[in-house]
């Protein structure tokens, strides 16, 4: 599983996901939009579906030109632009969330996963096996977690730097989130 490489050939992601990528380039947008257009995805519009390769095309154009922490903008936005269930309600749910909304997002064969457990009443971690940057991860994992977090609870998310990540070639990158309580 290579970073920006998609699972299989025949994945899609919808067109509310490719809008959330674009709008979380702020000034960035129409060089975003350009980008993509140069991989087929022409006027990203919600309800249709796309190439996931030629998403993570575009998406690892503008990490290369931009950085980490456009990446970890795009990663807030998606977030942020997400509707989340009412039924939602503390961060433990929100977290485990992340996997669901991934393959409601998602379509049309393996796509990698999100899991999350809880390590004990502080502290969770979060284990993400997709081709996407680790820096879109921590920004995504990030806002979730800050949406739902206890109003009391001082929140960390941070890359288990004990455990290779996908950056550095292995299959998937495992993120510590302290403060679910």
């Amino acid at each position: 599983m290579a970073l920006y490489k998609a699972f299989d050939p025949k994945v899609e992601v919808n067109g509310e996901t490719v809008l959330g990528f674009v709008n979380g380039l702020g000034a960035f947008k129409r060089q975003a939009l350009a980008l993509l257009k140069e991989q087929g995805i022409d006027d990203p519009t919600p309800g249709k579906w796309y190439s996931q390769q030629a998403w993570l095309n575009g998406f690892k154009m503008i990490g290369e030109k931009f950085g980490d922490a456009t990446l970890k903008k795009i990663g807030e936005s998606v977030a942020n632009s997400a509707i989340w269930p009412k039924e939602i309600k503390t961060i433990v749910d929100a977290l485990k969330s992340i996997d669901v909304a991934y393959h409601m997002n998602h379509r049309n064969g393996k796509i990698g996963n999100y899991a999350f457990t809880k390590i004990d009443a502080e502290t969770g971690q979060m284990v993400c096996s997709n081709p996407y940057p680790d820096q879109f991860d921590l920004g995504l994992i990030r806002t979730v977690a800050e949406k739902f977090k206890p109003s009391q609870a001082t929140l960390m998310v941070s890359i288990d730097e004990s455990q290779s990540t996908r950056t550095k070639g292995a299959e998937t990158t495992t993120f510590i989130i302290k403060g679910l309580k």
